[in-house]
């Protein structure tokens, strides 16, 4: 004879009959709540029962869905990187406690160079990209050499109008133009305004010229 297979479709339908009866009978003894929660949640658990008996597919495609939705909502969103806004200064008026007579002002906080003549008028101001270190103490100095073409240390390119006024750690700061490695600018005239510099102060090319053809050696140099 053939060993009985057991058939679980009809026990299924068998206890869920069985439990709805008992649900039923006790409900109208008063002791569960008819039509309420209770019975509810007990024929929702006794459908769920038979639906997982059934429908097994359907419980892995709800698993498969609450994975998916859990990846998209742990997805961690691209920051922005936002540039450095350029502060609110005015260009033909010299900062504060910066000196008098004729010289060159630096701001740090600003990035910006004013060139102001003997009478203290502004000949010319504009934005340069400073050093990323705290590498320049604030004071007055004075330009001690010049070059116009000149070689970054350890091999950062190649730089023009080199006007040097003090000493770093390890090479002399200046102003010069925007440096060149290997044919291409170090960085865009768009970030002018920005620190982004190893000690010297950047300048776009025709600013770079101009304060070369206004600072001389012996020339002052204020740092703010």
């Amino acid at each position: 004879m053939e060993p009985i297979r057991p058939r679980y479709g009809r026990i299924v339908a068998v206890v869920a009959s069985v439990m709805v009866t008992m649900t039923a009978v006790l409900g109208g003894l008063g002791v569960l709540p008819t039509g309420g929660s209770g019975a509810a949640a007990l024929t929702t658990s006794v459908g769920s029962a038979m639906s997982s008996q059934s429908s097994p597919s359907q419980d892995q495609s709800a698993v498969t869905d609450q994975l998916s939705s859990n990846r998209s909502t742990a997805r961690v969103p691209m920051k922005s990187v936002s540039r450095a806004p350029v502060l609110d200064v005015d260009p033909d008026v010299a900062p504060a406690d910066s000196g008098e007579g004729r010289r060159v002002v630096f701001s740090q906080n600003d990035q910006r160079v004013w060139l102001i003549s003997d009478d203290d008028e502004v000949e010319r101001s504009y934005l340069v990209s400073g050093s990323v270190y705290d590498n320049l103490q604030p004071g007055s100095y004075a330009v001690f050499s010049r070059s116009e073409q000149a070689w970054g240390i350890d091999d950062s390119g190649t730089m023009r109008w080199f006007v040097r006024f003090a000493h770093g750690p390890n090479a002399a700061i200046g102003f010069h133009d925007i440096p060149v490695d290997d044919g291409a600018p170090v960085q865009t005239l768009e970030q002018l305004g920005t620190p982004l510099s190893h000690g010297c102060i950047r300048q776009r090319t025709d600013d770079a010229r101009a304060l070369w053809d206004f600072a001389p050696i012996g020339t002052e140099v204020v740092v703010v």
